[in-house]
């Protein structure tokens, strides 16, 4: 398989998930700014719509988006526990996570990266994410991770979004137990190495 990602995007789930797979696969960066691959290709040429993640499997078979990636990963290792089993509650629990993960926070942080974005607009999406980051606060009460007791691709997303709070001024501190749960995700080996491999640590 092979990972097209861009270094610290929101591709770092799907890397991190591979990492916690185990799986045999290639990371390709590609930079969001130049949309170049290494070896010179043009990014559009393998996904035209220019964003990451993408995974290709090795039949040449290619998927977008992050949440089917990660889940796609997960079931390709059941033993692993990365996803419950589809078609039980807790698959759907799961889903309900990466759903919120993504329209919830991590949408509301993109305008905070658009340099065109007036101040105003900037301080709406602010004060929208810490409404958000409040109400996970509470959800993440004695909790290790977002599934109760395993780590799941969720919790991976989840870090990778809530790492973009430092670099676009969301304050996290009244949120103990997110600032908690980032220190307990980043610690994880394959969180590690997936970091590593990104040029992030």
């Amino acid at each position: 398989m092979k990972l097209y990602y861009s270094p610290g995007a929101c591709s770092l789930s799907a890397h991190i998930a591979l990492h916690e797979s185990g799986l045999a696969f290639q990371a390709i960066p590609a930079p969001t700014k130049t949309h170049q691959l290494p070896d010179g290709t043009d990014y559009y040429t393998i996904n035209p719509l220019g964003y990451v993640p993408l995974l290709e499997l090795d039949d040449g078979t290619r998927l977008r988006e992050g949440p089917v990636i990660v889940q796609y990963v997960a079931d390709q290792v059941p033993l692993k526990n990365l996803a419950p089993a589809n078609g039980t509650l807790s698959r759907y629990r799961l889903q309900e996570w990466l759903s919120f993960i993504g329209t919830e926070l991590h949408k509301g942080f993109t305008p905070l990266f658009n340099a065109s974005m007036p101040d105003a607009g900037k301080e709406i999406s602010r004060a929208r994410l810490a409404s958000r980051y409040k109400w996970l606060n509470a959800e993440l009460e004695g909790k290790d991770f977002l599934m109760n007791d395993h780590f799941t691709v969720a919790d991976g997303y989840l870090f990778t979004v809530t790492n973009w709070a430092k670099t676009v001024g969301v304050d996290l501190s009244p949120y103990p137990n997110v600032l908690a749960f980032q220190t307990r995700i980043g610690a994880r080996p394959a969180v590690q190495d997936a970091l590593r491999a990104e040029g992030l640590v």
